[in-house]
Order: C-alpha cells, then structure tokens, then sequence
C-alpha cells in the first residue's frame, strides 16, 4: 500500500532566528520513498541537513522576521501489516543488555522513573518479566489516564501527568516509560506518522504521534500507550529519552505557531486519497 504523510507549520517571528526542525521520517524508511520528498520553505532558506546522536535526521536554518512556513509531502510504500509483536520476548537482566541501550534506563526531563519507582516496583514487580508485564503497564496507563488534547502542557512531565490523571499521546509515553525505567526495562521515546488505517477515522484533526519502543528478546518492539494497539502504516520520525529530545521545532528564540496541519493517510496510485477502513 502507499500512504502519504506530511505537515505544513507556520509561525510568527519577531527577528531572524536560528531554528531546528526534527519533522524527516527515519533514514530507514527513505528507501520506502515513491518519489523524492517535496519539502520547502515559505520564504525559502537554505537548509543544512545533519544526524543527531540519536540518528535523527535534523534540518537547520535560519527563519527571517516575520511569518514563516515549513512544508513536507512525502508518499512511501508501506507493507501494510499492523505493528509486530511477539508475546514470549523476554526481558533480559542489565548485566546482559547491549551497552547502547543502558541510556534509556536513565531518568530525564520529563521521564522521572526516580520519582515512580517505588511505585512501578509496587505494582508491576509481581507480575512476570516479559512483554506481558509490559503489556500490563501499558493498559495500566492507558486505562489511567484521560485524554485530553485541551489539555495539553508543554511543561507536563510523567509523574505529573500521574497525578493530573490526563495528558496527550505524549504523557501516556512518558508516564509508561517512567514505569519501565524504573524497572530496569530500556525503553525509548518515538513520535512520528500514525493514521486513521484499519480503524474508524477519529472526529479531532491529524497530529503528529507520540508512542514507545521497548527492548525485549534482543530487539526493539512498538507499543502505543495512547491508542494500545497494534496499528497500520506507522512511520516513525524521531527517537530519543522523551519529548525534550524530539521537538518538532526547536527555535532559538521566541515564536508564535500560527498554523499546523498534518496527514497522513492512504492513497492509490494516482495518490487519489482511500478510506482508511478499506485496510481494517
């Protein structure tokens, strides 16, 4: 199947900025691509393309005063089956696991699996290691906290979302791999392309998603604790220890966002667009 994904944000500056933007799906995926990607800038800019530590793809430039839009259409072929999984990965002991994932053991800024793990440790402890114990955390925080897009806070961490009771996709992340961490299960912060594929189309606008990987079994596996299910056509943007680590833009300097629009959905060859429910 195809899937077109793509976004087109503007915001109001007072004076020529410098500003990074973390919106290119992963190296990995390119070879997905149908064509090049259309990307552009609206006054036009150069842009200086460079991998951060995590390996993603991120874009520099410097935005003149006034108003600015960044623009990305991309249409990649997708093999059109739902997230993997596998119920008998194991969780391995930390002596065991490789040394490039015993960062996201660690807390960070809005993951503060210090502040939780007593608690992660009171719940979750008992239970069997495995993806089963991670399937549990999932639905405990799936089932714990309202969603609530009105509601969203740039400033929300893990343990504040816990005891706020709501959050956006970004908080059910946060909040799981608080748990995780806690118990010595990596686990890591994705966000990218998720659309209305194989499920009723939601009544809210498109958005950039948020979910987890964990580490099980010698691998890296998907799981959503916003959605808590398997789901079709994910692209995945960016990764990193939370949200700090993946802005969608990051400016160096004040700014307002005055318009925000994301898609994501499939298409036929023509790139005429499809009901999502044609693949449920």
């Amino acid at each position: 199947m195809r899937i077109r994904i793509g976004h087109e944000m503007t915001i109001q500056i007072g004076q020529d900025t410098t500003l990074i933007s973390l919106t290119t799906p992963e190296p990995a995926r390119h070879r997905d691509y149908v064509q090049p990607e259309d990307y552009r800038t609206t006054p036009s800019v150069p842009v200086q393309s460079y991998v951060d530590r995590f390996g993603n793809i991120c874009r520099r430039m410097v935005a003149p005063a006034g108003s600015f839009t960044l623009f990305s259409d991309i249409t990649v072929n997708d093999p059109g089956t739902l997230d993997e999984a596998d119920p008998n990965a194991t969780e391995w002991p930390v002596e065991a696991l490789p040394t490039e994932v015993l960062g996201f053991l660690t807390a960070s800024r809005y993951v503060e699996s210090d502040l939780v793990s007593d608690e992660a440790w009171n719940l979750f402890g008992h239970i069997a290691p495995g993806w089963n114990r991670v399937q549990y955390i999932v639905n405990h925080v799936n089932g714990g906290l309202a969603f609530d897009y009105g509601l969203a806070s740039q400033f929300r961490t893990a343990a504040s979302a816990r005891h706020d009771g709501v959050g956006v996709c970004r908080d059910f992340a946060h909040l799981t791999l608080a748990y995780l961490r806690a118990l010595n299960i990596p686990a890591r912060y994705v966000n990218g392309y998720v659309g209305d594929i194989g499920v009723p189309a939601a009544a809210s606008a498109m958005d950039f998603a948020a979910w987890i990987e964990v580490f099980l079994g010698g691998k890296w596996w998907t799981f959503d604790p916003r959605n808590n299910q398997r789901r079709i056509g994910r692209v995945v943007v960016a990764r990193g220890l939370d949200a700090a680590d993946v802005p969608l833009i990051n400016t160096f300097g004040p700014h307002r966002l005055t318009g925000f629009r994301v898609w994501c959905h499939p298409v036929d060859e023509m790139g005429n667009e499809l009901d999502g429910m044609l693949f449920a």
